[in-house]
């Protein structure tokens, strides 16, 4: 039941993310679905270094915060992918 909860948290906020985030993000359901799970450990991990000051990796539980630090960490996890695959203008 584990797996299917962080389907389901990858499937929202990964279709959050891409929403809120300017520009066209590729990819299909999965490529969603995996941003999703990425921005959930990413959120998870800067909720842990901002509330405690050390630093986890971990993620979010189904619910309404663990979602919405779910969506920021895919803002973020988009922000960094753009950056590295982005080609210089020069």
């Amino acid at each position: 039941m584990n797996i299917l909860a962080w389907i389901v948290l990858g499937l929202i906020a990964g279709a959050i993310a891409k929403a809120i985030y300017p520009g066209h993000q590729g990819g299909g359901i999965l490529g969603t679905i995996l941003l999703g799970i990425i921005g959930a450990f990413v959120g998870g991990s800067l909720g842990v270094f901002f509330s405690t000051g050390a630093f986890a990796l971990t993620a979010p539980t189904l619910s309404i915060g663990g979602i919405v630090l779910a969506v920021i960490g895919a803002i973020v996890a988009i922000f960094l992918w753009n950056l590295l695959t982005s080609r210089s203008a020069a």
